[in-house]
Protein backbone atom coordinates (compact mmCIF):
# COMPACT_ATOMS: atom_id res chain seq x y z
CA UNK A 1 0.00 0.00 0.00
CA UNK A 2 1.06 3.46 -0.95
CA UNK A 3 1.66 6.07 1.94
CA UNK A 4 -1.36 8.37 0.41
CA UNK A 5 -3.70 5.25 0.98
CA UNK A 6 -6.56 6.12 3.08
CA UNK A 7 -6.29 3.72 5.73
CA UNK A 8 -3.81 5.82 7.69
CA UNK A 9 -4.61 7.74 11.21
CA UNK A 10 -3.19 11.05 9.43
CA UNK A 11 -4.87 10.36 6.06
CA UNK A 12 -8.30 9.76 7.96
CA UNK A 13 -7.93 12.96 9.82
CA UNK A 14 -7.10 14.83 7.18
CA UNK A 15 -10.35 13.65 5.13
CA UNK A 16 -12.85 14.19 8.04
CA UNK A 17 -11.22 17.47 8.92
CA UNK A 18 -11.75 19.06 5.57
CA UNK A 19 -15.49 17.26 4.91
CA UNK A 20 -15.90 18.89 8.49
CA UNK A 21 -17.39 15.02 9.10
CA UNK A 22 -18.85 14.32 12.42
CA UNK A 23 -19.26 10.84 13.31
CA UNK A 24 -23.09 9.26 13.90
CA UNK A 25 -23.09 6.97 16.86
CA UNK A 26 -26.72 5.29 15.41
CA UNK A 27 -25.00 4.07 12.17
CA UNK A 28 -22.27 2.28 13.65
CA UNK A 29 -19.40 4.49 12.13
CA UNK A 30 -16.19 3.07 13.27
CA UNK A 31 -13.19 3.83 10.50
CA UNK A 32 -10.18 1.26 10.14
CA UNK A 33 -6.76 3.38 10.15
CA UNK A 34 -4.43 0.28 9.97
CA UNK A 35 -3.24 -0.85 6.56
CA UNK A 36 -1.97 -4.33 7.66
CA UNK A 37 -5.90 -5.27 8.85
CA UNK A 38 -7.21 -3.89 5.03
CA UNK A 39 -4.84 -6.80 3.83
CA UNK A 40 -6.04 -9.10 5.43
CA UNK A 41 -9.52 -9.17 4.64
CA UNK A 42 -8.42 -8.68 1.01
CA UNK A 43 -6.22 -11.74 1.06
CA UNK A 44 -9.06 -13.46 2.82
CA UNK A 45 -11.99 -12.35 0.11
CA UNK A 46 -9.06 -13.88 -2.83
CA UNK A 47 -9.83 -11.19 -5.53
CA UNK A 48 -9.06 -11.32 -8.69
CA UNK A 49 -10.47 -9.35 -11.93
CA UNK A 50 -12.93 -11.24 -12.87
CA UNK A 51 -14.96 -10.91 -9.27
CA UNK A 52 -17.43 -8.53 -8.80
CA UNK A 53 -17.42 -7.02 -4.98
CA UNK A 54 -20.49 -5.94 -3.11
CA UNK A 55 -19.47 -3.71 0.12
CA UNK A 56 -21.82 -2.06 2.65
CA UNK A 57 -20.70 0.79 4.66
CA UNK A 58 -18.05 1.99 2.85
CA UNK A 59 -17.42 5.17 5.02
CA UNK A 60 -14.79 7.06 3.72
CA UNK A 61 -13.71 4.43 1.28
CA UNK A 62 -10.42 2.98 3.28
CA UNK A 63 -10.96 -0.72 2.55
CA UNK A 64 -13.10 0.23 -1.18
CA UNK A 65 -9.76 1.73 -1.83
CA UNK A 66 -8.02 -1.77 -1.60
CA UNK A 67 -10.61 -3.68 -2.95
CA UNK A 68 -11.06 -1.69 -5.80
CA UNK A 69 -7.33 -2.28 -6.89
CA UNK A 70 -7.47 -6.14 -6.60
CA UNK A 71 -11.71 -7.44 -8.05
CA UNK A 72 -12.89 -6.24 -11.27
CA UNK A 73 -15.55 -3.71 -9.97
CA UNK A 74 -16.75 -2.50 -6.70
CA UNK A 75 -20.71 -1.92 -5.61
CA UNK A 76 -20.78 -0.12 -2.50
CA UNK A 77 -23.57 0.61 -0.79
CA UNK A 78 -23.85 3.93 1.65
CA UNK A 79 -26.75 4.71 3.64
CA UNK A 80 -25.14 8.28 4.98
CA UNK A 81 -25.78 10.94 2.33
CA UNK A 82 -22.78 12.99 4.01
CA UNK A 83 -20.09 10.48 2.85
CA UNK A 84 -21.63 10.16 -1.17
CA UNK A 85 -19.04 13.84 -2.05
CA UNK A 86 -16.67 12.67 0.44
CA UNK A 87 -16.30 8.72 -1.38
CA UNK A 88 -16.30 10.61 -4.46
CA UNK A 89 -12.90 12.68 -4.00
CA UNK A 90 -11.39 9.77 -2.24
CA UNK A 91 -12.18 7.25 -4.17
CA UNK A 92 -12.14 9.68 -7.82
CA UNK A 93 -8.74 8.16 -9.06
CA UNK A 94 -10.83 4.10 -9.48
CA UNK A 95 -12.96 4.32 -12.60
CA UNK A 96 -14.57 0.53 -11.07
CA UNK A 97 -15.90 1.82 -8.06
CA UNK A 98 -19.80 2.07 -8.20
CA UNK A 99 -21.70 3.92 -4.61
CA UNK A 100 -24.66 3.32 -4.32
CA UNK A 101 -26.61 6.12 -1.77
CA UNK A 102 -29.02 3.27 0.00
CA UNK A 103 -29.87 0.80 2.34
CA UNK A 104 -28.55 -2.21 1.88
CA UNK A 105 -31.95 -3.97 3.94
CA UNK A 106 -34.11 -2.00 1.48
CA UNK A 107 -32.19 -2.38 -2.09
CA UNK A 108 -33.53 -4.34 -4.63
CA UNK A 109 -30.01 -6.44 -4.40
CA UNK A 110 -30.96 -8.67 -7.48
CA UNK A 111 -31.57 -5.43 -10.02
CA UNK A 112 -28.60 -4.02 -8.80
CA UNK A 113 -26.24 -6.56 -8.60
CA UNK A 114 -27.44 -7.80 -12.05
CA UNK A 115 -27.25 -4.55 -13.51
CA UNK A 116 -23.58 -3.25 -12.11
CA UNK A 117 -22.07 -6.92 -11.78
CA UNK A 118 -23.78 -9.46 -14.22
CA UNK A 119 -20.42 -9.60 -15.87
CA UNK A 120 -18.68 -10.84 -12.94
CA UNK A 121 -18.52 -14.76 -12.78
CA UNK A 122 -17.94 -14.85 -9.76
CA UNK A 123 -19.34 -12.47 -6.49
CA UNK A 124 -18.71 -11.87 -3.12
CA UNK A 125 -19.56 -9.52 -0.36
CA UNK A 126 -16.31 -7.85 1.32
CA UNK A 127 -16.88 -5.13 4.25
CA UNK A 128 -16.91 -3.61 7.40
CA UNK A 129 -20.04 -4.01 9.41
CA UNK A 130 -21.74 -1.89 11.38
CA UNK A 131 -22.07 -3.34 14.73
CA UNK A 132 -25.76 -2.62 15.44
CA UNK A 133 -26.91 -4.23 12.42
CA UNK A 134 -24.56 -7.02 11.40
CA UNK A 135 -27.29 -9.80 11.58
CA UNK A 136 -30.15 -8.32 9.97
CA UNK A 137 -27.51 -7.65 7.05
CA UNK A 138 -25.67 -11.18 6.92
CA UNK A 139 -29.17 -12.59 7.13
CA UNK A 140 -30.74 -10.31 3.91
CA UNK A 141 -27.08 -11.31 2.13
CA UNK A 142 -27.54 -15.26 2.88
CA UNK A 143 -31.16 -15.44 1.80
CA UNK A 144 -31.09 -12.81 -1.24
CA UNK A 145 -30.03 -16.22 -3.18
CA UNK A 146 -27.07 -13.70 -5.15
CA UNK A 147 -24.97 -16.49 -6.08
CA UNK A 148 -21.74 -15.27 -3.51
CA UNK A 149 -18.66 -17.23 -3.67
CA UNK A 150 -18.21 -15.76 -0.36
CA UNK A 151 -18.70 -13.26 2.16
CA UNK A 152 -15.70 -11.79 4.02
CA UNK A 153 -16.55 -9.23 7.15
CA UNK A 154 -15.25 -7.40 10.27
CA UNK A 155 -17.83 -7.91 12.92
CA UNK A 156 -18.15 -7.42 16.37
CA UNK A 157 -16.03 -10.56 17.97
CA UNK A 158 -18.57 -12.11 20.06
CA UNK A 159 -20.74 -12.08 17.25
CA UNK A 160 -18.12 -14.05 15.02
CA UNK A 161 -17.42 -16.47 17.89
CA UNK A 162 -21.03 -17.24 17.69
CA UNK A 163 -21.41 -17.66 13.43
CA UNK A 164 -18.86 -20.30 13.70
CA UNK A 165 -19.60 -22.14 17.53
CA UNK A 166 -20.08 -25.82 17.16
CA UNK A 167 -22.63 -27.56 19.25
CA UNK A 168 -22.76 -27.56 22.27
CA UNK A 169 -20.74 -24.56 23.17
CA UNK A 170 -21.86 -21.53 24.95
CA UNK A 171 -22.16 -19.73 22.06
CA UNK A 172 -23.98 -21.97 19.56
CA UNK A 173 -27.22 -20.74 18.89
CA UNK A 174 -29.97 -20.26 16.39
CA UNK A 175 -27.68 -17.60 14.82
CA UNK A 176 -25.38 -20.33 14.43
CA UNK A 177 -27.38 -22.83 12.86
CA UNK A 178 -29.30 -20.07 10.57
CA UNK A 179 -25.54 -19.20 8.72
CA UNK A 180 -23.95 -22.65 8.79
CA UNK A 181 -27.02 -23.61 6.48
CA UNK A 182 -26.02 -21.51 4.10
CA UNK A 183 -22.09 -21.29 4.30
CA UNK A 184 -19.14 -22.36 6.00
CA UNK A 185 -17.94 -20.19 8.66
CA UNK A 186 -14.31 -19.51 9.78
CA UNK A 187 -13.06 -16.69 11.95
CA UNK A 188 -10.00 -15.65 9.81
CA UNK A 189 -8.29 -13.12 13.12
CA UNK A 190 -9.21 -11.45 15.99
CA UNK A 191 -8.71 -7.61 15.46
CA UNK A 192 -8.26 -5.59 18.61
CA UNK A 193 -9.92 -2.07 18.82
CA UNK A 194 -7.29 0.24 18.37
CA UNK A 195 -7.23 0.05 14.71
CA UNK A 196 -10.63 2.09 14.15
CA UNK A 197 -11.69 5.63 14.43
CA UNK A 198 -13.20 6.36 17.21
CA UNK A 199 -12.27 2.96 18.86
CA UNK A 200 -15.04 0.74 19.12
CA UNK A 201 -15.98 -0.69 22.84
CA UNK A 202 -15.00 -4.50 22.11
CA UNK A 203 -12.74 -6.08 19.61
CA UNK A 204 -14.06 -7.13 16.03
CA UNK A 205 -12.82 -10.36 14.39
CA UNK A 206 -12.71 -10.97 10.40
CA UNK A 207 -14.94 -13.86 9.41
CA UNK A 208 -15.14 -15.48 6.16
CA UNK A 209 -18.64 -16.92 4.87
CA UNK A 210 -18.14 -19.60 2.48
CA UNK A 211 -21.30 -20.11 0.48
CA UNK A 212 -22.29 -23.99 0.16
CA UNK A 213 -23.45 -25.06 -3.43
CA UNK A 214 -26.43 -25.92 -1.80
CA UNK A 215 -27.64 -25.71 1.93
CA UNK A 216 -25.84 -28.03 4.78
CA UNK A 217 -29.32 -30.04 5.47
CA UNK A 218 -32.41 -30.99 3.08
CA UNK A 219 -35.44 -30.20 5.10
CA UNK A 220 -39.51 -29.50 3.39
CA UNK A 221 -40.10 -26.49 4.99
CA UNK A 222 -37.00 -23.78 5.24
CA UNK A 223 -39.50 -21.26 7.17
CA UNK A 224 -40.93 -23.60 9.56
CA UNK A 225 -37.49 -25.34 10.17
CA UNK A 226 -35.66 -21.76 11.26
CA UNK A 227 -38.80 -20.97 13.14
CA UNK A 228 -38.64 -24.38 14.86
CA UNK A 229 -34.63 -23.46 15.77
CA UNK A 230 -35.74 -20.29 17.19
CA UNK A 231 -37.82 -21.66 19.51
CA UNK A 232 -35.60 -24.35 20.63
CA UNK A 233 -33.23 -21.73 21.84
CA UNK A 234 -35.98 -19.49 22.92
CA UNK A 235 -35.15 -19.89 27.04
CA UNK A 236 -31.81 -21.40 26.88
CA UNK A 237 -32.14 -23.06 30.59
CA UNK A 238 -35.26 -24.79 29.55
CA UNK A 239 -35.26 -28.28 27.83
CA UNK A 240 -36.03 -28.89 24.16
CA UNK A 241 -39.28 -30.55 25.47
CA UNK A 242 -40.44 -27.65 27.31
CA UNK A 243 -39.46 -25.00 24.90
CA UNK A 244 -40.94 -26.71 21.34
CA UNK A 245 -44.14 -27.66 23.88
CA UNK A 246 -44.50 -23.59 24.13
CA UNK A 247 -43.98 -23.62 19.98
CA UNK A 248 -46.31 -26.07 19.17
CA UNK A 249 -48.93 -24.41 21.14
CA UNK A 250 -51.74 -27.01 22.02
CA UNK A 251 -51.42 -28.35 18.56
CA UNK A 252 -49.76 -31.47 20.15
CA UNK A 253 -49.61 -32.38 23.80
CA UNK A 254 -46.56 -32.94 25.53
CA UNK A 255 -46.59 -36.46 25.80
CA UNK A 256 -47.08 -36.63 22.00
CA UNK A 257 -44.88 -34.41 21.44
CA UNK A 258 -42.47 -36.54 23.97
CA UNK A 259 -43.42 -39.72 21.79
CA UNK A 260 -41.92 -38.11 18.62
CA UNK A 261 -38.89 -37.25 19.94
CA UNK A 262 -38.16 -40.76 21.11
CA UNK A 263 -39.33 -42.06 17.86
CA UNK A 264 -36.12 -39.96 16.40
CA UNK A 265 -33.94 -40.67 19.13
CA UNK A 266 -33.45 -37.27 20.31
CA UNK A 267 -33.83 -37.22 24.45
CA UNK A 268 -36.62 -34.26 25.15
CA UNK A 269 -34.21 -33.40 28.37
CA UNK A 270 -31.51 -31.75 26.12
CA UNK A 271 -31.35 -28.18 25.78
CA UNK A 272 -30.92 -26.59 22.25
CA UNK A 273 -27.34 -26.13 22.10
CA UNK A 274 -26.61 -29.97 22.62
CA UNK A 275 -28.42 -30.31 18.74
CA UNK A 276 -26.92 -30.85 15.83
CA UNK A 277 -28.19 -29.29 12.48
CA UNK A 278 -28.97 -32.83 10.96
CA UNK A 279 -31.36 -33.43 14.16
CA UNK A 280 -32.88 -29.94 13.56
CA UNK A 281 -33.74 -30.81 10.17
CA UNK A 282 -34.79 -34.84 11.14
CA UNK A 283 -37.10 -32.84 13.91
CA UNK A 284 -38.60 -30.13 11.49
CA UNK A 285 -40.02 -32.41 8.92
CA UNK A 286 -41.25 -35.15 11.48
CA UNK A 287 -43.26 -32.22 13.14
CA UNK A 288 -43.98 -30.27 9.98
CA UNK A 289 -45.41 -33.25 8.47
CA UNK A 290 -47.90 -33.99 11.95
CA UNK A 291 -49.10 -30.43 11.35
CA UNK A 292 -47.62 -29.79 14.59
Amino acid sequence: MKKNDIATPSRTKEILAQHGFMFKKSLGQNFIVERQILEQIVSAAELSDDVGVIEIGPGIGALTEQLAKRAGKVLAFEIDQRLVPVLAQTLAPYPNIQIIHQDILKADLQQLVEEHLGQFSRKSVVANLPYYITTPILMHLLEAKLDLEQIVVMIQKEVAERLAAEPGTKDYGSLSIAVQYFAEARIERIVPKSVFVPQPNVDSAVISLRLRDKPLVEVQDEDYFFRLIRASFAQRRKTLLNNLHTFIEGRMSKEELQAVLERIDIDGKRRGETLSIQEFAKLSDVLRALKA
